[in-house]
This record gives C-alpha cells, sequence and structure tokens, in this order.
C-alpha cells in the first residue's frame, strides 16, 4: 500500500479488561459498618481504622482480640455495638462489612446496605460484595493494593511479600513530601510542562535516595533544577528507544521511565501489545505507518512530532525488529536536533554486546539534555 507514513491515534483499548476496578475510598471521619464475629472480622476493622473511619462494630459477643482493638484503635475510633445490627444502623455509613453464616444472612445484610447507598463486602461470599479486600503494601500515603479477585489469595499474600522487599520504606516519606509539597508546586509559577518535569526530577531523586528524608532544601534543590531547564523543558523532547524483543520483561529500567513518563508515544508495527501495556495510562499511542518500500515520508511524518515536542510535549519514539531501522532513526533524531529539540537515546532492551543496536551502528546510549536534568 502506497503513502506517506502518518501519525494517527489508534482506535484500538488501552487497557486490557479488569475484574475488578481498583479504587481507594477515602473513609477518614466517615463511619464504616462491620457485622459478625468471625475472626476475618478483626482483620477488616484493623484496616478500617487505619484508613481513619470511625468504626462501628455489631457483635453480640466480642472476642477478646476486637476487644484488645478497640483499646489501641491504629487510627480511627472503633466502637463495639453488643447487640445484632438493623436495617437503620446504616444510614448515613460510607462502607459496610458483614461476616454472615448463611447466604440468606449475606443477602440480608447486602440488601440493608445497598438500599441506604452503602456499598458492602461479605466476608468469603463474593456474590454478595460490591468490592473486595486485596492484599496491601503499606508506604502510607503511597498504599499498593493487590487483588486476584477471589481466586487465589495465598498468591495475592506472595505477590505482597515481593513487592514488601522491592519497595524502599522509605517512600513512605517521600510521597509524603510530594503531598506536602504538590499545593507549593502548583503555585510556584511554573507551567504545566514545567510541573511535570518537577515531579519527574522528584522521583528520580526519591528513587536515588529511597532513605533519605526529603526536606525543605530538596524542595528547593528540585525546583531550581526544573527552572534550569527553561526552554529545554517548555519545547518538550523525544525519546528513542529500540525494542528488539516482545519481551517486556526485558526491557531496560531507562526504557521503562521513559514510558511511564511520557505524553505522547509513536511506535511502529514491529512494537508488541505487551511493551504498549507498559505505557503510562494517559499517553496518546499513535501507530505509525510506512510506506510500501519499508520506509517513511520522513517529512510528513517529522512535522507533526516535531510539532508536538514544540508544544513542551514528551515523546517516546518507539522502534521495533530490525536492526536494520537504524537510517529511520538517525534521520528522525536529525530532524529533532535541527528543530532545538532535546533528544535522547535510550537501550530499551537488556541484551548481549553483539545485539545491541549500537553494534550494527544504530544510535548509542547518550542523552542530550539541559545540565540540571543531566545531574538529576
Amino acid at each position: 500500500m502506497n503513502g506517506s507514513r502518518m501519525p494517527c491515534e489508534t482506535g484500538k483499548p488501552s487497557i486490557k479488561p479488569l475484574s475488578r476496578l481498583p479504587v481507594f475510598f477515602t473513609l477518614a471521619g466517615r463511619r464504616a459498618i462491620v457485622a459478625g464475629d468471625s475472626p476475618a472480622i478483626v482483620w477488616k476493622v484493623e484496616l478500617l481504622s487505619a484508613a481513619g473511619a470511625q468504626v462501628d462494630v455489631f457483635v453480640p459477643h466480642p472476642s477478646e482480640e476486637l476487644l484488645a482493638l478497640t483499646a489501641d484503635a491504629p487510627r480511627g475510633d472503633i466502637r463495639i455495638l453488643a447487640r445484632a445490627w438493623k436495617a437503620g444502623d446504616f444510614k448515613g455509613a460510607a462502607i459496610a462489612v458483614g461476616a454472615c453464616e448463611s447466604n440468606s444472612e449475606a443477602e440480608r445484610f447486602a440488601v440493608a446496605a445497598r438500599t441506604s447507598g452503602v456499598p458492602v463486602n461479605v466476608v468469603d461470599n463474593p456474590a454478595y460484595c460490591d468490592f473486595t479486600f486485596g492484599s496491601v503494601v503499606n508506604r502510607s500515603p503511597l498504599v499498593i493494593g493487590i487483588s486476584t479477585d477471589g481466586a487465589a489469595p495465598i498468591f495475592a499474600q506472595s505477590i505482597r511479600a515481593k513487592l514488601e522487599g522491592l519497595i524502599p520504606q522509605g517512600f513512605a516519606c517521600w510521597a509524603q513530601a510530594a503531598k506536602n509539597w504538590r499545593t507549593a508546586v502548583q503555585t510556584s509559577g511554573l507551567s504545566f510542562t514545567g510541573r511535570r518535569s518537577f515531579w519527574l526530577l522528584f522521583t528520580r531523586r526519591a528513587i536515588i535516595s529511597p532513605d533519605h528524608a526529603p526536606s525543605g532544601a530538596d524542595f528547593a534543590d528540585i525546583l531550581a533544577a526544573t527552572r534550569t531547564e527553561g526552554s529545554t523543558v517548555e519545547k518538550g523532547s523525544v525519546t528513542f528507544v529500540y525494542v528488539s524483543q516482545r519481551d517486556p520483561e526485558l526491557l531496560t529500567l531507562r526504557a521503562m521511565r521513559a514510558l511511564q513518563s511520557a505524553d505522547v508515544i509513536l511506535f511502529d508495527h514491529l512494537v508488541s501489545r505487551e511493551v504498549l501495556d507498559y505505557v503510562r495510562r494517559e499517553a496518546r499511542k499513535i501507530p505509525v505507518e510506512k510506506t510500501s518500500d519499508g520506509r517513511s515520508g520522513v517529512d510528513q511524518f517529522n512535522a507533526p512530532m516535531l510539532a508536538l515536542a514544540k508544544c513542551g510535549k514528551r515523546l517516546v519514539r518507539l522502534f521495533g525488529g530490525n536492526p536494520m531501522i537504524c537510517r529511520q532513526a538517525n534521520e528522525e533524531i536529525a530532524a529533532c536536533r535541527a528543530a532545538g529539540i532535546a533528544v535522547e537515546m535510550v537501550p530499551g532492551i537488556i541484551t548481549t554486546p553483539a545485539e545491541t543496536p549500537r553494534a550494527s551502528g544504530c544510535y548509542s546510549d547518550r542523552r542530550e539534555r539541559a545540565p540540571a536534568d543531566a545531574s538529576a
């Protein structure tokens, strides 16, 4: 098929089907209803209290463990009501959790909650659940939830254990700093692109020094580094990433960071869907079409690519498949340089030296960035 290669937004779904929608309830100062005396209830009460909920527990005969938890609540107050729940108890509640001994009791509990407009969870009975509890990695305000849709809780717990080892405890301090600094960044006078650059520099510093407790001096340093980027930030940038394999587990860390920070992804037909799944969800994904000779109408493609970068967008240009595409990449890199657009070349796949694009004469692993960005 003849015709020049032009970027156009893909009509394909950007996310695969989900068994559950992962959401996070804001419960601080709100009322939660818990009913039943199952051992699992104690954990649910503790979790709700830790999230700041004021927990009303309806249980005729509270256990010693529940009484001990009530006396030393993690955050929100816990109140035990030594009686069975009633339909009127749900009024004004934000969430309801019940441990029910039979399906008929579970149905009554779920109907009573939903009638009052309260989302409900019935422990170990997904048929009556509006939501489920996942395994939690707690670096609050950074919180990671893991769900298997109730299919394999032990599997979810094993994944949680692995993540606990991978996510530094110090990330809690960095996440709190982000929460504290957000208003200051919004009122700093930085443009939208500048604010995005600030948070990218913030993230790099957190990853490099996870156990460092960020302070006002760190805020000032990152803000100064962001301002130093100046027109480079405003013009945006293009990062060129070559991925010769379909397996996303072979992606380099720098390639992953590029995919997660991009505003726009330009990709050819040889880039796998598995790799594209690692792109930031909010990014535009634009397939790049080729002419019949396997090359592009370079000038016609480069114009819209450069226009996006000049609008302050961070672009990632993904190449897949055969290393012989290097000439095509070099033409696009030259066009970016001629337009004064910041360019970065990133190895996308972990390979042996003989397999890298560098060995075949393609672009090398080097970057062209403002000094502040390189030092971060």
